[in-house]
């Protein structure tokens, strides 16, 4: 009988999204022996469905108050630019932008005008109004507010890439169904971590002194596995639209009353196509629509919103996903959501930009657990784990929806 080799690590992080490999580079940079195991694609779920926009908290002052959201997400932008020009750690300076910032344009009620005004307390990122010269030409004619505001637009799937490129060899695919299998002494105390290489069938044993749950919408099926609640979660779903075709370059808010009522990104295809991703308002009422009745109700709110663009020859579709989240009562936490319970931390960013401030807090209470141990080097790590299958990065939504429709018909094309 072949004997399992042990692996003894300071931490294994459980989820390959944002907040995951933001919390790797994190206690690799300060000395911890760390690897990721992750049981899909790198992105996979909330990360790669994301508009990508580095929020500074706009969104959450549409009322004119400073609410405990803003003040949380506020200096974000900033950390962030600085990672993404390469000036700060971790370096993302090969991730791609699809917009140095975004727009903000409003529809022409007059809750609208008082809302634009109230969006600007407080916040180190607040809107600049434009003159009608200085406006993408999209939005030239608007007949309201336009203002630019300096929240960074990222390509999800680069900047996975990104961060994920440095660490390769500490990130681990993993089945979860057939190949996991822990060994605990009690709720949230786990001894052993075995896996079974999806390849070779071999197995090995990881003796974490910490398990970090960073697996957004997979924490719940883990904390259980763990003898942990799965209460401390919660998901919020959005059902996201998506147009391809000859579309102008946008990166906005519409913004309405105290929300935004269309949020609107802008990438290509593989085929060079210009593709949207609507969000916003509507993103959470079409929750309770089919996809067809979706699109039809986006298409009607671009025309009015943006009445000039030509929809004409444009192909639909729509997406859902989980917002996970740490349980706050079914609305949105103000913040990230941090729990400790033996030794499984759990966590989630709630929001992308809030991701560095999540891995500040793992660092943190990592740090205040344990001191970094060097007694088991690189290399026997590496040769333990050398051959094990290493996850890809996953394809963003519009790479995988086969079924779109026209704005002039029903029908898939």
């Amino acid at each position: 009988m072949s004997t399992i080799e042990r692996v003894e690590l300071d931490a294994v992080i459980f989820g390959g999204g944002a907040a995951g490999l933001w919390s790797l580079d994190a206690l690799h940079r300060a000395g911890y022996r760390v690897l990721l195991l992750e049981a899909g694609d790198l992105g996979s779920g909330q990360t790669i469905a994301s508009q990508g926009i580095i929020h500074g908290g706009l969104k959450y002052t549409l009322t004119g108050l400073l609410t405990p959201s803003a003040r949380a997400i506020r200096d974000m932008p900033g950390r962030w630019r600085r990672c993404l020009a390469g000036e700060d750690e971790p370096r993302l300076s090969r991730t791609r932008l699809r917009g140095h910032y975004c727009h903000l344009w409003r529809s022409q009620s007059f809750r609208s005008r008082l809302a634009m005004l109230g969006a600007r307390a407080g916040l180190q990122v607040a809107p600049v109004p434009l003159d009608p010269d200085e406006r993408p030409a999209v939005l030239r004619r608007c007949p309201g507010t336009v203002a630019r505001l300096d929240e960074q637009v990222i390509e999800p799937a680069s900047f996975i890439e990104d961060l994920a490129n440095p660490h390769r060899e500490r990130i681990l695919q993993i089945d979860c169904a057939n190949g996991l299998e822990f060994l605990t002494t009690g709720p949230g105390e786990v001894e052993l971590v075995r896996l079974i290489n999806p390849d070779s069938g071999s197995a090995v044993d990881l003796a974490p002194r910490r398990v970090i749950l960073l697996a957004g919408g997979g924490n719940a099926s883990l904390r259980e596995q763990l003898g942990l609640s799965a209460e401390r979660a919660q998901s919020r779903p959005l059902h996201m639209i998506l147009a391809r075709g000859t579309l102008p370059t946008l990166n906005a808010h519409c913004v309405d009353g105290t929300s935004t009522r269309l949020t609107i990104t802008t990438t290509r295809d593989a085929r060079s196509r210009d593709v949207w991703q609507i969000g916003g308002r509507i993103a959470e009422r079409g929750v309770k629509l089919d996809p067809d009745r979706l699109v039809h109700e986006a298409v009607r709110e671009i025309r009015a919103t943006l009445p000039e663009v030509d929809l004409t020859g444009t192909q639909w579709t729509t997406y859902r996903v989980d917002r996970a989240e740490s349980a706050a009562q079914g609305v949105r936490p103000d913040s990230i959501g941090v729990v400790e319970e033996g030794n499984v931390l759990t966590g989630w960013p709630t929001k992308l930009a809030l991701v560095p401030m999540l891995a500040d807090e793992v660092l943190r209470v990592t740090r205040a657990g344990l001191s970094a141990d060097h007694e088991q080097d690189a290399a026997s790590i590496d040769s333990a784990l050398r051959d094990w299958p290493r996850p890809r990065v996953a394809l963003p939504p519009w790479e995988t929806i086969s079924t779109w429709i026209t704005v002039d018909s029903a029908e898939p094309v």
